[in-house]
């Protein structure tokens, strides 16, 4: 049965969290999308299968892994290629890839695979269809792959040391949905239950990725060393997720999708402020929030990056992670809303990455009382969102100070707060992050400086009636036009916008992609520079044919 807050805790204010620092800062949660699929399909009984799998001795060929749920079922068709090692490149621009993938919508037939085989390993070269839900593609980690090959081939298991070095025996370049390169469109799927979460297409293609490449690397060690070949312990195998390597064209995702992104902070910080305001910590909560400290502090023992800022990150979280175990001690949970005041303590006590991962942990033992926010992730309402012109320029120029009212302070006119422009590149439409004043690429910028136009319109408005339907303004000022609708939507949904210069000198696009994967679930953040990271997705997770709804939930968490 569900506890009931008994004390109303406010939501934290989007002065707090929406700065770049915190949304940097951000880890996975009970509500994160992978974990909200893996229960869904253990909750269901989904039921997995492998009806082909036609690759040959030298790893080249197709196979097909279905997902049947109550209502339908999916397939990734997947396409395993010889790829010399020049040709193997994890940057957006590569041709070619050691594997290629699309998520088929239903039973593919012989003629969908004959089809797909002419074009999914083109990927953007090619073209899909609507009964395709994603086109993705990944390569090997060249080095892990031989040795587990290797070493399974030989009869031997591979090196613990190794797994736990990398964590990943492939990682994708891109996993394309939402009508991208003939695709399905979001539409058509975002009423079926199993899909109304965000990017579950997209995570039920990397789950079942997963389970292709653990075959693969098995059956090229059978190919090679035969009878006396062994497969891979199911404990390492579980330790093994699939990694990704993400740029800066899923950056401008959360500045172009306000609504959804505010949906999605929101969500987490009703969840947390719903457990705060509980009365009381239950015996079993706190032991649970015990063990999954001592858990994290595995998994961050375990997380590594050569990148300056995230090793200054993790030897904060890993302090964090030492005084808040000294912490939570049987006394801390005596006393009325313990939650709360844990969160209190994070605050004064721990690192931005400390306190988040408290945020997120309190959460854990609360299923109960949070999971049905899950159904508040996704949006119905950005697409459709119109000005409403009626709206005073005051009440226009009140938007303005609420959302953006710490902009109204900066010196736009430096150099230092315009230094960077977003553009989009001509080779491959993907976003980019230039240097203003060195590059020519000014006239090419996309609207990804919300808070920049924002303080222009806001001095645009100055002398303008103040009862002044804002439609007159527009009439005369369109150039503002999108900014009045960011305001505007910032009044219905305040975690909409970001409180920080996107172009700033000092702005680090990782930070935004941190707190994109976040909420996809990833773990194990490792940039590469300030505009990439790598991740690492469902390392821990049960196979689909080990999937039960007793270890569908906590597997992001290792074991002691």
């Amino acid at each position: 049965m569900a506890e009931t807050p008994s004390t109303v805790v406010p939501l934290r204010l989007p002065s707090h969290v929406m700065r770049l620092k915190r949304l940097g800062s951000l880890h996975q949660s009970r509500l994160s999308f992978m974990r909200i699929l893996t229960r869904r399909l253990a909750r269901e009984g989904w039921h997995f299968s492998r009806p082909k799998f036609n690759i040959d001795a030298k790893g080249v060929g197709h196979a097909v892994y279905c997902a049947k749920g109550p209502d339908r079922t999916y397939s990734l068709v997947a396409f395993a290629h010889d790829l010399p090692d020049e040709k193997r490149s994890d940057r957006v621009i590569a041709e070619a890839w050691d594997t290629t993938f699309a998520l088929f919508d239903g039973t593919p037939t012989d003629e969908d695979i004959a089809r797909l085989d002419h074009n999914v390993p083109l990927q953007e070269a090619g073209r899909i269809t609507g009964r395709e839900l994603t086109l993705s593609r990944a390569n090997r980690s060249v080095r892990l792959w031989a040795h587990v090959v290797d070493r399974l081939a030989k009869g031997q298991q591979p090196d613990t040391d190794e797994i736990a070095r990398v964590g990943y025996l492939m990682r994708t370049t891109a996993v394309y949905g939402s009508g991208k390169f003939g695709a399905a469109d979001r539409e058509t799927i975002e009423g079926r239950d199993e899909m109304k979460a965000p990017f579950q297409a997209e995570l039920l293609t990397v789950y079942l990725i997963r389970a292709f490449v653990r075959d693969l690397v098995e059956h090229l060690a059978r190919a090679e060393g035969g009878e006396k070949s062994v497969t891979l312990d199911p404990a390492i195998a579980q330790t093994l997720g699939i990694g990704n390597s993400t740029g800066l064209g899923m950056a401008p995702f959360i500045i172009n999708h306000p609504i959804l992104f505010n949906n999605w902070i929101r969500v987490r910080e009703e969840a947390i402020a719903r457990v705060r305001g509980l009365p009381e910590a239950r015996d079993t909560a706190a032991a649970q929030f015990r063990d999954l400290v001592a858990r994290c502090q595995v998994l961050v023992a375990d997380w590594r990056s050569d990148h300056p800022a995230q090793v200054e990150k993790l030897a904060g979280l890993t302090r964090d992670l030492d005084i808040l175990t000294k912490h939570v001690d049987d006394e801390i949970w005596s006393g009325t809303i313990p939650w709360d005041r844990l969160c209190h303590w994070s605050e004064a006590q721990l690192t931005p990455e400390g306190q988040e991962l408290v945020a997120s942990l309190i959460l854990e033992p609360h299923g109960a009382l949070v999971d049905d926010l899950a159904d508040d992730l996704s949006d119905s309402l950005e697409t459709s969102f119109q000005i409403d012109g009626d709206l005073t320029v005051a009440t226009t120029r009140e938007q303005i100070v609420s959302c953006f009212g710490w902009a109204l302070s900066l010196d736009w006119s430096a150099q230092e707060a315009q230094a960077r422009a977003w553009y989009v590149s001509e080779e491959k439409l993907e976003p980019r992050l230039g240097q203003r004043f060195e590059e020519p690429i000014a006239e090419y910028e996309q609207p990804l400086a919300p808070a920049r136009d924002a303080v222009a319109a806001y001095g645009a408005l100055n002398g303008w009636d103040k009862n002044e339907p804002i439609a007159e303004f527009l009439l005369a000022h369109p150039e503002h036009r999108h900014t009045i609708r960011r305001a505007q939507i910032s009044a219905l949904a305040p975690y909409s916008e970001i409180h920080d210069n996107t172009i700033g000198a000092d702005v680090m696009p990782i930070d935004m992609l941190r707190a994109k994967l976040s909420f996809f679930g990833a773990t194990k953040f490792d940039p590469r520079s300030d505009r990439w990271v790598r991740i690492c997705m469902y390392a821990g997770a049960p196979y689909p044919e080990d999937l039960t709804p007793q270890n569908a939930d906590f597997w992001v968490y290792p074991e002691l």
